[in-house]
C-alpha cells in the first residue's frame, strides 16, 4: 500500500467527518410555558403492538398536546381499542382514493381534522424520550422541523441496518425531512398543501421538503438521541428487507447532489480499505486503517442508534449486507412491493 493510495484513503476516510459534523445536536433549553397548541397525529395501520409505548411516552410528557388523533388506516387488529384506552381520539377515514398511500392519506385525514396550531405527525413505532416533547418545542421557532428518532437496536440482525441509517440521515439532515417525525405550524402545512400535495409518493417526506421549499417554509432536521427514539423492524430480518427494499432506492433519489457524492465518497473508501488489507502485505499499516475505519463508522452510529458495538468494528458485514439490499431495491424500484398488507408501487 503506498503512500498515494494512503493519501487517497484518508481523503476518503475524512469525508465521513464532513458528514458527521451534521450530527452534532442543537443546544436546547427546556422552556417553562410550551406552546399548548399542538395537535399529535399518528398514522397508524396494525399498530397495537407498537401504540402503548408511544402514547405512554407522551403521557409522561408535562407538555401536553392540545389532542391526540389516532387515524386508524384499515386496521384488523386492536389499535383503535387501544388508542382509546389510552385518551386518543381515534378517526377512521374514508376508503383510501386511487392514486393515495395509506400514510399520506391518514396524515391528510388527520390534518383536517386538527385543531392545533402546530401539527406534529409520529410514526406508530416511535416514542418521546423523557422530557423530549419539551426540548423539541423548545428548539422550534416556525416552520418545519424533522427529527431522526434515535434507533433503539435490540437483537443482533437490526445491527444490519447501520448504513441504511446512516445515509437515510445523510439524506436529510440538516435541511430536509425525515419521515418518521415531523411538527410544522398549521399554516405553513397548508400553504405547502399538505400531505395532499404528495399523496401518491412512499417517501412523502423528500416530497414534502420540496414542497414546504417552493413555499418559502423554513425547515430543518435533527438527530433524535434524547428526544424520539423507534425501534424498526422488530418482527425480523424478512421484515427488515422488506422494508428497506420498498423506498431506499426513492429515497437515494431524493438526497441533495453534495450529500451523495460525499456519502459514496465516505462508503467507497470504506468499501476499498478491507479489499486492500487482504491484497497486500503491509498488516501493520493496513490493520491501521482498517482500525481508523471502524472506529470512525462506531462513532457515527452510535450517533444515530444503539448499534453493537461488535458489528460497527466489524463494519463490512452491514455494509456487505447495505450493498446487497440497496441493489435489490434499484431492480423493484417501478415493481409491486407488499407492505402491511397492501400490494404498492416502489416508486
Amino acid at each position: 500500500m503506498g503512500p498515494a493510495v494512503i493519501y487517497i484513503l484518508l481523503a476518503l476516510w475524512a469525508a465521513g467527518w464532513l458528514l458527521a459534523v451534521r450530527f452534532r445536536r442543537p443546544v436546547m433549553t427546556v422552556i417553562a410555558d410550551a406552546p399548548a397548541t399542538v395537535s399529535i397525529i399518528i398514522p397508524a395501520r396494525n399498530e397495537a403492538h407498537n401504540l402503548p409505548k408511544l402514547l405512554g411516552s407522551i403521557a409522561s410528557q408535562s407538555a401536553k398536546p392540545i389532542e391526540i388523533l389516532v387515524v386508524d388506516d384499515g386496521s384488523s387488529d386492536d389499535t383503535a381499542d387501544i388508542a382509546r384506552q389510552f385518551g386518543a381520539k381515534v378517526i377512521t377515514p374514508p376508503p383510501l382514493p386511487d392514486g393515495w398511500r395509506g400514510k399520506t392519506w391518514a396524515c391528510h385525514q388527520g390534518a383536517r381534522a386538527a385543531r392545533g396550531e402546530h401539527l406534529l405527525f409520529m410514526d406508530a413505532d416511535t416514542w418521546f424520550e423523557p422530557c423530549g416533547l419539551e426540548r423539541v418545542l423548545s428548539i422550534h421557532h416556525g416552520g418545519a422541523l424533522a427529527i431522526a428518532p434515535y434507533h433503539a437496536v435490540r437483537k443482533i440482525y437490526e445491527d444490519l441496518s447501520l448504513f441504511f441509517n446512516i445515509c437515510m440521515t445523510i439524506g436529510t439532515i440538516p435541511n430536509g425531512l425525515v419521515g418518521q417525525f415531523l411538527l410544522v405550524n398549521h399554516n405553513s402545512y397548508n400553504l405547502a398543501g399538505g400531505h395532499e400535495s404528495v399523496r401518491g409518493h412512499i417517501l412523502e417526506n423528500f416530497r414534502l421538503a420540496e414542497k414546504f421549499c417552493a413555499a418559502g417554509v423554513p425547515l430543518r432536521s435533527i438527530t433524535g438521541m434524547g428526544l424520539v427514539s423507534l425501534r424498526m423492524y422488530p418482527h425480523g430480518p424478512r421484515d427488515m428487507l422488506l422494508g428497506w427494499t420498498k423506498g431506499f432506492a426513492a429515497g437515494a433519489g431524493g438526497t441533495p447532489a453534495g450529500s451523495m457524492l460525499l456519502a459514496i465518497a465516505w462508503i467507497s473508501g470504506l468499501t476499498v480499505v478491507p479489499v486492500l488489507a487482504f491484497l497486500t502485505f503491509n498488516w501493520p499499516l493496513s490493520g491501521a486503517v482498517c482500525l481508523l475505519c471502524s472506529l470512525q463508522v462506531a462513532w457515527v452510529g452510535r450517533k444515530l442508534g444503539s448499534f453493537g458495538w461488535l458489528l460497527m468494528l466489524l463494519y463490512p458485514l452491514p455494509l456487505l449486507f447495505f450493498f446487497a439490499t440497496f441493489g435489490w431495491s434499484v431492480m423493484r424500484s417501478g415493481k409491486k412491493v407488499t407492505w402491511k398488507g397492501r400490494v404498492i408501487d416502489a416508486d
